[in-house]
């Protein structure tokens, strides 16, 4: 098990309020990618009581045990089951659909594309929001038209100011905190990106991090193909989501300006060891930082980027689909057994006299 200690020495468990017994709330899952529906439904778990406890799976295939009851029955059982809603308009097989056909539709409201539609139909396309198979709390036996699977499929996603508020901090910097901007697509939020931030967030004894988000047309300029896989609004909320982040710039300029430094007093501009790539008119997109002698870079000792998650999809894209395939034929049994379970006490109720 690995403790994780943020907020708390050593990472102790404390009693909860009033000197209550603490509430430790269990939920796991396969989160393979992680992304902003991941830690949307990490933070509504940890709401749930004092210590959240998170389990992963080696292959996110948790419906059925082996003998075919549902994962949850026993907790279910003894009332100590509860549901988070799922975040509408993600989905892992969504993002791997994306790298594999490199459409750049999610850059923009236009119409997906006619492979991208087969191959979204192919997964089940979500139609409604439905609760998560990823907690303890997971869950819930609706169904999308069609005979879909509601929990392995493709949906759009709509940013709304909700969402934002849900994540973000609302914190603003204070007297004494160290002013750290950081600018990137941050496409695919992963290790590697949090690791760079925690030894950014390691610099200062109280750092306040910026994180400049590029437009998608703008990383798209500079990363080609069909970058960013995720657009602007779905990265956005996957930086949020990060504990070393204190604020995310919506669309920042390419190139650290004196505007962007003198309007929020940046004291330090950092950059990891991947390539700087120039402005559109050649320029150093980090002139003014180095003019200032406030440029430094970071190296994170983390290797993994962006590309080598595409790549790898890409690799093993045969054994996805077949894994992903049998996976939703197996929920979609299980739904049936779920809507015949229900049905069982109606019948029954039906022949009483």
């Amino acid at each position: 098990m690995i403790r994780n200690g943020h907020g708390e020495a050593g990472g102790a468990e404390r009693p909860g309020p009033g000197g209550r017994r603490a509430v430790r709330v269990w939920c796991d899952g396969c989160y393979d990618m992680v992304h902003y529906g991941h830690s949307n439904q990490l933070r509504q778990a940890r709401a749930m009581g004092d210590h959240l406890i998170v389990g992963v799976h080696t292959d996110d295939d948790i419906t059925l045990t082996v003998d075919g009851r549902d994962t949850y029955e026993e907790v279910k059982q003894a009332g100590r089951y509860r549901e988070c809603k799922r975040t509408q308009g993600v989905s892992t097989t969504d993002l791997v659909g994306r790298m594999l056909l490199v459409t750049k539709a999610h850059h923009s409201s236009q119409e997906m594309s006619s492979e991208y539609r087969e191959y979204a139909d192919s997964f089940g396309k979500l139609s409604h929001p439905t609760p998560s198979r990823e907690t303890l709390s997971s869950g819930g036996s609706s169904q999308c038209p069609g005979g879909r699977n509601p929990w392995t499929g493709v949906s759009q996603f709509l940013q709304t100011s909700r969402k934002i508020i849900q994540f973000a901090s609302g914190k603003e910097p204070q007297p004494g905190e160290m002013v750290i901007y950081v600018a990137g697509a941050f496409d695919l939020f992963h290790i590697g990106h949090v690791d760079f931030l925690e030894k950014v967030h390691g610099l200062a004894e109280r750092p306040y991090i910026i994180a400049g988000l590029h437009f998608d047309q703008e990383v798209n300029h500079y990363k080609g193909k069909n970058y960013p896989i995720m657009n602007l609004h779905e990265r956005t909320l996957s930086v949020l989501a990060c504990r070393y982040v204190s604020e995310v710039v919506i669309g920042a300029p390419y190139s650290v300006t004196a505007e962007l430094l003198d309007h929020f007093k940046v004291d330090l501009v950092c950059h990891g060891k991947t390539e700087i790539m120039p402005d559109k008119d050649g320029s150093d997109p980090y002139e003014e930082p180095k003019r200032r002698g406030i440029f430094c870079q970071i190296d994170s000792g983390n290797d993994l980027t962006t590309d080598l998650i595409v790549q790898r999809i890409i690799k093993n894209r045969l054994e996805y689909e077949a894994r992903n395939q049998k996976k939703e034929a197996k929920e979609l049994a299980f739904l049936e057994a779920m809507r015949q379970q229900e049905a069982r006490p109606e019948r029954e109720s039906d022949c009483d006299f």
